[in-house]
């Protein structure tokens, strides 16, 4: 249904607006990464559980019941992207961790079509080379050589993140946000382990806080939702916007002036998203007029 597909993209890309502060409050922060996954996931957990109890309320368990097996691989898998991104960014050149997690929108669709036999329109495919093409021209100003554990990591990343929206797309009855929370505890967890349950500094803990307390939740939770409305590629693609305003942010608040291709790479981005989305809306509208003709005001719109 086309209202379904604009809803889809809409809470997408809030999602990602609300993830756009992520690479600038990392930056600003002196802490090493083990120790900042430890406070991330803790604080994630904390902001997942009272979001999900405040949505659901005495219904909670039960929406956690609702997910099976299929919200355990969701939780799963977020923590290890998260685990994928920290790490690969720690052994390798960022570029390098760009460039591969820029095929999170490919390995989404692959997955989608060869495990639920979902397929996409061309015109998502051609919106998803485009704007893959102009992430990795993002990318490229940063390559270089770097630890294989590194790309590896990044690898994982991608996929993981792929593989989540995908589960996530094949139970649109159930709400996987609730199953984040879990995610996020295993990831402090694991870091705990590894030496990162370690105090903070008053500035860190402020930003750190403001990450994971207010900006995080938000934008994981919306995220998530998003496959229960539009393929697991779609969401993937839009979080290609946030590497073209998260730059934007570091250059304008850390001053680190992106190379030219970075600004030709972000344009080729934000202008094919932007594309996309009016498109997408064009389209609802003239389905809704089409319906108003025909005298159908049933909602139901059926224009794919």
């Amino acid at each position: 249904m086309q209202t379904t597909r604009v809803k889809g993209l809409t809470i997408a890309a809030l999602g990602v607006l609300f993830i756009v502060p992520d690479a600038l409050l990392v930056k600003i922060t002196a802490v090493e990464p083990v120790v900042f996954l430890f406070w991330r996931g803790l604080l994630l957990a904390i902001s997942f559980l009272a979001i999900s109890w405040l949505r659901y309320r005495d219904r909670l368990n039960t929406e956690i019941r609702r997910c099976g097996w299929k919200g355990i691989f969701c939780a799963g898998a977020f923590a290890v992207s998260t685990l994928g991104f920290v790490v690969g960014m720690k052994n390798t050149a960022a570029g390098n961790v760009l460039v591969i997690l820029n095929t999170a929108p490919v390995i989404a669709a692959l997955i989608a079509w060869l495990v639920w036999k979902e397929t996409l329109p061309w015109r998502t495919w051609v919106v998803i080379l485009v704007c893959v093409t102009g992430a990795t021209l993002m990318a490229i100003g940063e390559w270089g050589k770097g630890d294989p554990l590194g790309l590896v990591m990044a690898g994982v990343a991608a996929t993981a993140l792929a593989s989540n929206l995908n589960v996530a797309r094949s139970r649109p009855d159930c709400d996987m946000s609730v199953m984040l929370m879990f995610g996020a505890l295993a990831l402090a967890l694991v870091a705990a382990a590894m030496g990162g349950a370690q105090t903070l500094s008053a500035r860190d803990g402020f930003f750190i806080a403001l990450l994971c307390l207010v900006f995080l939740p938000a934008a994981c939770i919306l995220i998530q939702i998003g496959p229960r409305y539009i393929p697991a590629a779609e969401v993937s693609l839009m979080l290609l916007l946030e590497t073209v305003l998260g730059s934007f942010l570091v250059w304008l608040f850390l001053d680190e002036v992106p190379p030219t291709l970075s600004l030709i790479g972000g344009v080729i981005v934000f202008s094919a998203l932007a594309t996309h989305g009016w498109i997408e809306v064009k389209r609802y509208r003239k389905a809704r007029s089409e319906r108003v003709v025909r005298g159908d005001d049933s909602g139901a719109d059926r224009a794919s």
